[in-house]
């Protein structure tokens, strides 16, 4: 059996080694989870929610050992850590509602009465990426499990723990076993299972867009209903009547939050030409002052990029280019980058048009609304933003008028669990979280009983 060695980014050190399943381990895992679907699809509603709100109760108990265990694994700062165990609490008592709530209709026909219902699909298999390990498994598995599905959950290779973590705390929370099921392992060996393995009716994805259209098209060939998170290039438009020191002084945690490996990101800024120095004057006050430093330090506020890999990918955007001014950065062992600021006007810059995925934003003026609204558009991507302008107007007439899926005003809130999440054009299909999620995960079967 081959194992993948856990790297700590903040210091470039291992941590631990983890196996990785074969292929026979990916198709036994999925197996006992379709054999544990009949008992668990059967389960009381009220008891279902019990079950999951115990969950929720142990995660809580294990709330500071889980954010821990994410700082070493995953370089996150312990603030974002603690909010990320609590994220996956969270989820799982909001779902804890749905069992009881999974409404069908009744429609009005002649001759009897026709009734809609929400069955389970079945197994499930939930390929979780590297930057948010614990939320997105969460968002993954809660709703999956309270619409009466059985998962199979595989985190990315650089990012198992907290994932196996929660898998042993299913059970200790008496999930019964193959209900919910973390198997660690390759993308192309585990995740391409969930893909060709018939027993596994739907697969949700987040990750690389790349990835995700070879994944939509593997499941195309069993019909197999698949949900997509996939990449970003948001934009944060800031107009000549907003607030322009409140958005400087905000847009470096837009962007730079998860040393900017965030689908969400806000890694192209938008500003009014009259207000763009003001605007970058205040940015710049904003960056030198973030502190980038250790991950596991209360008062951090960036941490290292995942890898070495990473790091070397995000630089490679940098070569040639001119940083307009930077953050500070630890000189230290680790996957450190400094905060970088780029200035352009060149919409076929790869700063400007590529998903970096580290923490480097391109600034650009534009000249009025329609201009702003074309810029932000101008991309294969569509799944955030924010607008900043005092005009309600305005911000309504921008908010409906650029193409994605999650925009926020005067803020740069992307995700709350009780909204839904997901991406227009080349940034997903679907969408999750929100109280229409469970439904993701359930067939609607119409019953039609003739009266006579």
């Amino acid at each position: 059996m081959s194992s993948f060695t856990v790297i700590n980014p903040a210091t470039a050190q291992p941590v631990t080694e983890v196996p990785l399943a074969t292929l026979e381990e990916a198709d036994a895992a999925i197996a006992r989870a379709q054999d544990a679907f009949p008992a668990w699809r059967s389960v009381a509603p009220g008891e279902r929610a019990r079950l999951l709100r115990a969950f929720a109760a142990v995660v809580d108990a294990h709330l500071e050992e889980l954010a821990q265990l994410e700082v070493r694994n995953a370089g996150h700062t312990i603030g974002n850590a603690r909010w990320e165990a609590g994220n996956v609490r969270d989820c799982l008592n909001y779902y804890a509602a749905a069992p009881e709530r999974l409404f069908g209709r009744q429609i009005p026909v002649a001759g009897g009465i026709d009734v809609t219902f929400h069955e389970p699909l079945g197994v499930v298999g939930v390929i979780v990426p590297w930057n948010f390990p614990m939320p997105i498994a969460g968002w993954g598995f809660a709703p999956a499990l309270a619409a009466g599905n059985c998962v199979v959950l595989k985190p990315a290779e650089l990012t198992p723990l907290t994932a196996i973590r929660l898998g042993e705390l299913a059970i200790e929370a008496g999930i019964p076993e193959g209900v919910f099921t973390v198997i660690p392992g390759k993308g192309s060996v585990v995740g391409e299972r969930f893909v060709t393995n018939p027993l596994v009716r739907k697969v949700c994805f987040t990750g690389s867009t790349e990835v995700g259209k070879r994944i939509m098209a593997g499941c195309a060939d069993q019909v197999k209903r698949v949900t997509l998170e996939l990449g970003g290039k948001s934009a944060n438009i800031v107009f000549a009547d907003a607030d322009v020191a409140k958005a400087a002084a905000t847009a470096p945690y837009a962007v730079f939050d998860n040393a900017g490996q965030d689908c969400c990101a806000r890694s192209r800024i938008l500003v009014e030409r009259s207000v763009y120095d003001e605007f970058l004057g205040g940015l710049e006050k904003a960056v030198t002052a973030l502190r980038v430093i250790d991950p596991a330090d209360d008062a951090s506020e960036m941490g290292p990029l995942i890898s070495a890999k990473q790091k070397e990918t995000v630089l490679g955007y940098l070569d040639g280019v001119e940083a307009a001014f930077t953050g500070s950065a630890p000189q230290a062992e680790g996957f450190w980058v400094p905060p970088t600021v780029v200035l352009t006007e060149d919409t076929t810059a790869p700063v400007w048009r590529e998903e970096v995925f580290g923490p480097v934003v391109a600034v650009m003026p534009f000249d009025d609304e329609e201009h702003a609204v074309a810029l932000a558009n101008d991309t294969e991507y569509g799944l955030s933003g924010s607008i900043y302008t005092r005009d309600l107007g305005r911000a309504l007439r921008v908010a409906r008028g650029v193409e994605s899926g999650n925009l926020s005003v005067n803020s740069h809130s992307s995700v709350r669990y009780w909204t839904p999440f997901g991406g227009y054009k080349q940034s997903g299909l679907g969408r999750e979280l929100g109280p229409d999620a469970p439904n993701a995960f359930t067939e609607e079967k119409n019953v039609f009983i003739a009266q006579d």
